[in-house]
């Protein structure tokens, strides 16, 4: 069965608004959804969002009434893909990204690295985060900054996916990490790229919904949190991650759309977190939080 292409060619502006709206729509379901710069010069941008061939119709009505207020004017194209492992593909062409101390790169850019870099070597996997995302590379900043400043004595990466975030903190000090994903292949990509990064112990890393693993009373309570998902559950398990929080500790989520960001905020908020920081990428935003018990 062939992959099908859906998108829209429009400007960058209006095609980071509808990478939003795309979001909100299929954010929860199976399906790709990007942004790709097609013409610099000219400012032409494509929205696109990927799916199998019996899924077209469905979505190619969804994207119609998505687009019906807005962007009525916008045609919407379609592309049948070849038979390619588009993830490796992609990844070719990938620049290495740097965010803080960090840089996260391929094996085909070994040579970008400098000499007092935080090197994290990530393949095309089966897994989210490779680094370029903006939730990513926003989670990787706040990293460096919490790490360098607080006194972080363990560490949970919640949603680890290919286990970039987890790598990074344990890479930035030498503390317990526990690395948890819903996905068992997730966990699996997620441990081989830690041990290809050189690290062979100190990352714990276990499948588990949510909290329900006895991981969390094993090696919690956690200075440092970190949950790279999606607004909508991270709002949902906020009195959960609270109660796994040590006093003082920070937490840093994203995942977040800049027009989610006080929905998130206000549910931290009620479990006892207050906002310290928040950093925007690509229309996603990154929030750092910390514990109103033990602040110092």
């Amino acid at each position: 069965m062939s992959e099908i292409r859906l998108y829209v060619s429009t400007t960058e502006a209006r095609a980071t608004e509808i990478l939003d709206l795309m979001t909100l729509c299929f954010g929860e379901e199976d399906l790709a959804i990007a942004t790709t710069e097609v013409d610099e010069k000219n400012d032409v941008w494509e929205a696109s969002v990927y799916m199998m061939t019996d899924e077209e119709d469905e979505i190619r009505v969804r994207l119609e009434d998505l687009f019906a207020v807005d962007f009525a004017d916008l045609a919407i194209e379609r592309e049948v893909l070849p038979d390619i492992d588009w993830i490796a593909k992609s990844l070719e062409g990938l620049k290495p990204v740097r965010a803080g101390r960090f840089i996260v790169h391929g094996s085909h850019d070994r040579d970008k690295v400098r000499v007092n870099d935080l090197a994290i070597e990530i393949e095309a996997g089966q897994a989210f985060g490779t680094g370029h995302h903006g939730t990513t590379a926003g989670c990787l900043e706040v990293i460096d900054e919490v790490v360098r400043s607080r006194k972080v004595r363990n560490a949970l990466d919640l949603g680890t996916g290919s286990g970039v975030l987890a790598i990074a903190v344990r890479k930035l000090k030498h503390i317990p990490v526990l690395a948890t994903d819903i996905d068992p292949v997730a966990v699996r990509v997620a441990r081989e790229n830690a041990r290809s990064n050189g690290l062979i112990e100190g990352i714990e890393f276990r499948v588990a919904p949510g909290f329900h693993s006895t991981a969390f009373g094993q090696y919690g309570p956690f200075d440092l949190i970190i949950a790279n998902i999606l607004a909508r559950p991270l709002m949902k398990m906020a009195p959960q991650l609270a109660v796994h929080l040590a006093p003082g500790g920070s937490v840093i989520l994203s995942g977040i759309l800049a027009s989610q960001r006080w929905k998130v905020i206000a549910a931290y908020n009620g479990a006892g977190l207050a906002h310290v920081k928040t950093i925007w990428r690509n229309g996603w935003v990154t929030l750092h939080l910390r514990h109103g018990r033990g602040l110092v």
